[in-house]
């Protein structure tokens, strides 16, 4: 079996153009909608939107290949890149290093793709290791660079990238594809999608092509959005990654990559979706403390910025009184008070009775109630 970069024609992708109009046609939709909706909001707002987004990003990226990171150190790091105020946290070389790629991502999007950049990320998400040939640059080792899994005794290979020796060039030509894509009118989630799976076949780096190649198709959605904000693609991969990774390597074999475009032009709207849903719910956040923040005392506003801190999927199953007591640190007649005020003052929603109680934030948008039931 011969691998994709081994064929003819190598690397002239094939697919079906007239199977992405519509999807195109709904990304911009999208993305006018996310405009849209930011253009009422605050500038606190917008800043919190934009740490919520690339946190979850950096994060999801990471976990992805198996990488579990600290959220708070996560934030706190972003934070500090973009210039706002932060609690001084001190982050660990992986959550810096991965934080730090993402902000520049999102501050220079607008810049043609360069090795130097490339280069620049690699360093950012390897910081700190120290078992690799080569950091801040191609791979430049003999032995094949194979994707594979199973036993180390009887391992499977799913897919063998190009030699070393031929990675300089392969990038060259990746790279000038990539910015001559944005100028020919190439559509934006084929050019999206074309970007990270060119990108993985060739592998360029030791380590780190994952959350590089992600960053990428990244890059290509804020270009052809013409604006920075971050689509939240690998929170929406992370989702189901096996899927992602079916995907990829069925992808692996064939010049025409039709299937892939269509799956992860899907993957992209998904996320559109996420980043729509978390625009409304930051604002919803911002009426919800503008209405009530002179209203609940400091036991209830210590409860309800928790909840809000659970992001758009809340306490799992909502919010009970044993819940309350804890995070008040009050007694249980307390929390039975305050409770029944928040839900006298639409602070709160009540769902279930006796020990099945459950509250849930009373946000102005029905779809959040749902989605924080759910």
């Amino acid at each position: 079996m011969k691998w994709i970069w081994e064929q003819e024609d190598w690397p002239q992708f094939k697919y079906d153009a007239t199977k992405f109009d519509s999807l195109e046609r709904e990304f911009h939709r999208n993305a006018g909608l996310i405009i849209g909706a930011l253009s009422g909001a605050s500038s606190d707002d917008v800043n919190e939107l934009r740490v919520a987004l690339l946190s979850n990003e950096a994060i999801d990226t990471s976990k992805i290949e198996g990488e579990v990171l600290d959220r708070d150190s996560i934030q706190s790091s972003i934070r500090k890149h973009l210039g706002l105020q932060t609690d001084n946290r001190r982050a660990g070389p992986k959550e810096a290093g991965v934080s730090q790629m993402m902000v520049d991502l999102y501050t220079n999007h607008r810049e043609p793709l360069a090795e130097e950049r490339l280069f620049s990320w690699h360093k950012m998400i390897m910081n700190g290791r120290v078992d690799l040939e080569v950091t801040g640059g191609y791979r430049t080792h003999a032995d094949p660079m194979q994707i594979v899994s199973g036993r180390l005794d009887m391992p499977k290979v799913f897919y063998e990238a190009p030699p070393s020796s031929r990675v300089p060039e392969e990038m060259k030509k990746y790279i000038e594809w990539f910015n001559q894509a944005t100028e020919h009118g190439l559509p934006t989630v084929v050019h999206a999608g074309i970007a990270h799976l060119y990108f993985e076949l060739i592998h360029p780096f030791e380590d780190g092509n994952g959350r590089i190649g992600r960053a990428i198709a990244e890059k290509a959605l804020a270009i052809g959005a013409r604006q920075p904000l971050i689509t939240s693609l690998s929170s929406s991969l992370e989702q189901d990654k096996k899927a992602y990774y079916q995907a990829l390597e069925q992808a692996d074999t064939s010049i025409d990559i039709t299937a892939w475009l269509i799956y992860f032009s899907g993957k992209v709207l998904e996320a559109q979706a996420h980043v729509q849903q978390m625009v409304s719910f930051i604002i919803d956040k911002a009426r919800f403390f503008e209405k009530y923040g002179k209203i609940l005392n400091e036991r209830q506003m210590k409860v309800a910025l928790r909840m809000f801190k659970e992001g758009l999927n809340g306490f799992k199953g909502g919010l009970s009184a044993e819940n309350y007591i804890r995070i008040a640190k009050t007694s249980r007649a307390t929390a039975t008070r305050d409770l029944s005020e928040m839900v006298e003052t639409s602070a709160l929603r009540k769902v279930g009775k006796l020990r099945h109680t459950r509250y849930y934030l009373a946000l102005s948008s029905d779809d959040y109630n749902d989605l924080l039931e759910s």
